[in-house]
């Protein structure tokens, strides 16, 4: 098995670690792996330089991230029974589910999860046609706040047009009002109305901390 096989011996989703991210951003391993390093090059870039090419280029699913101190693309390594990772280099990590709900996080000294007690109406939001409670939970570290209760009153808006790498998509937009926890805002959400899937976003970290996030390439899971 030849250098660059080496370094993508544990590729794909569901195998590829942390670490091995880690490794090829920091180091080639070898000069016949200088391919396999390009192709995780994309993290690096910064959005304003991010073309509907380059990301055609990069066999890899990919996330536009925009958030307090990070601005990058993301680059998918990690899918475990639904539940995707998303690295932003070597400078964070989103976790993320299928649907393209943020589930938790880490970077920058800093790391948060959040969970929804209950059924989420984040797995078909086709269905949600008037106002619903969701109910929070929010863990936030080095704050060492666990289970902080945050309660999201989500509602169905408008069809808007939303630009995608040069792509004009019709989404339906939800916007979720949040409150407790010391949480004051509100995330919106930009769905496919045909699927629910979460093309763009803008969600809570923590308070007073958003990430905007937009689907370049989603990973779509092989069929059986």
């Amino acid at each position: 098995m030849d250098a660059a096989r080496h370094c993508l011996a544990h590729r794909a989703f569901g195998v590829l670690l942390p670490a091995i991210v880690a490794a090829l951003l920091l180091t080639s391993c070898t000069t016949g792996s200088r391919s396999t390093v390009d192709a995780f090059r994309l993290i690096t870039y910064r959005p304003a330089q991010v073309t509907a090419e380059r990301v055609a280029s990069n066999r890899f699913p990919q996330m536009q991230v925009d958030a307090p101190d990070i601005a990058a693309v993301a680059v998918l390594g990690y899918v475990d029974a639904g539940r995707q990772q998303w690295f932003a280099g070597s400078h964070a990590v989103f976790e993320m589910d299928r649907h393209g709900l943020l589930l938790g996080g880490s970077g920058l000294g800093q790391q948060w999860r959040a969970r929804i007690d209950g059924p989420s109406p984040f797995n078909d939001l086709r269905a949600v046609t008037t106002p619903v409670t969701v109910q929070r939970r929010y863990d936030w570290v080095p704050a060492y706040q666990v289970s902080v209760a945050v309660t999201g009153i989500l509602s169905r808006g408008v069809l808007e047009q939303v630009d995608i790498l040069g792509t004009s998509r019709t989404l339906q937009r939800f916007d979720e009002q949040l409150q407790g926890g010391g949480m004051h805002g509100r995330n919106v959400y930009w769905a496919d109305p045909a699927t629910g899937f979460i093309w763009k976003s803008r969600q809570h970290l923590a308070p007073g901390r958003i990430a905007e996030l937009t689907q370049l390439k989603p990973y779509r899971p092989a069929k059986d």
